[in-house]
């Protein structure tokens, strides 16, 4: 048994989607909104654990599919870390995006070793965060 990976969200039902993703989020999205935002990506990419059924990982681009994408989430269950699982969902997206010009994401300064071993070069940014909208906007 292994870690399978696949591109798209067909077949995936809310009761896989493994507990451990959003650690630390004050209002984690439900698995209704967790699968609506897969869903509703320009590109995702996905592991599943073959003994379990499990998602235990994923990442998501929104893209305009011309010039630029950008990486929300890159999320792997904590018991999984260190498996090469967040490797392989990066290097899988970045394959799919490979063809437009820009590519960003914004991280923790303690993820950013990570990206750069993964070609990526650190940046500046901005951004604003309203916590009490984490948990998403509306069920599926």
């Amino acid at each position: 048994m292994g870690i399978t990976y696949q591109s798209d969200v067909e077949g995936i039902k809310h009761d896989q989607v493994a507990e451990g993703f959003f650690q630390g989020w004050p209002n984690a999205p439900s698995p209704a909104v967790f699968m609506k935002l897969l869903r509703q990506s320009y590109a995702v990419e996905i592991a599943v654990d073959e003994g379990t059924g499990k998602v235990v990982g994923f990442i998501q681009a929104i893209s305009d599919g011309v010039l630029s994408a950008y990486i929300p989430l890159l999320e792997v269950v904590p018991s999984y870390q260190g498996q090469g699982i967040g490797s392989q969902l990066l290097e899988r997206m970045n394959k799919r995006l490979g063809d437009l010009y820009m590519i960003d994401l914004l991280c923790d300064e303690e993820l950013q070793k990570f990206y750069e071993r993964k070609g990526m070069r650190k940046a500046s940014g901005m951004m604003i965060r309203h916590y009490a909208n984490q948990a998403g906007k509306g069920e599926a």
